[in-house]
């Protein structure tokens, strides 16, 4: 069992590369466009259920708050639309690591174990849906400060 969450984390840890590596190359079409403006989850009562204010806490909170620096607004001195640009290439990566596990944990879930394939889902989930998430939730925020300025 305790291999099964280690192979889950390594595997969501490497599909943040994977994230990475294809959104740069989704980044020059011409859909990303309208990735930048998708949202999963519009409902903050969803949200709330979720827990996605317990994850925030955990990415303010610990080291994870400094995977992504570009992201931080800083004493009111940031260019909203390049953060929230930043947020939405986080979140096209988090979704494609998020696809990419997805389909390691089917594969074993038929070859190996059902065990073996929802632990994969549940570190997949924590790594890369509830980050993907945050930032949809971030991004509509940043959206108000833009429209008010």
């Amino acid at each position: 069992m305790v291999n099964y969450i280690i192979f889950g984390v390594s595997i969501s840890v490497i599909s943040w590369m994977v994230g990475i590596i294809f959104n740069s190359i989704l980044v020059k079409t011409k859909y990303y466009e309208r990735l930048s403006h998708m949202n999963f989850i519009d409902s903050k009562i969803l949200n709330k259920y979720l827990g996605l204010k317990y994850f925030k806490w955990i990415v303010k909170n610990t080291f994870f708050k400094y995977f992504n620096q570009k992201i931080q607004l800083r004493n009111g001195k940031a260019d909203l639309a390049e953060v929230r640009k930043e947020m939405t290439y986080a979140e096209t990566s988090h979704l494609i690591g998020f696809i990419f596990v997805g389909v390691f944990a089917i594969y074993w879930s038929v070859t190996r174990s059902f065990l073996f394939g929802f632990i994969i889902m549940i570190a997949n989930t924590l790594m890369n849906l509830y980050p993907s998430l945050l930032q949809q939730e971030n991004k509509r925020r940043i959206d108000k400060l833009i429209k008010n300025q």
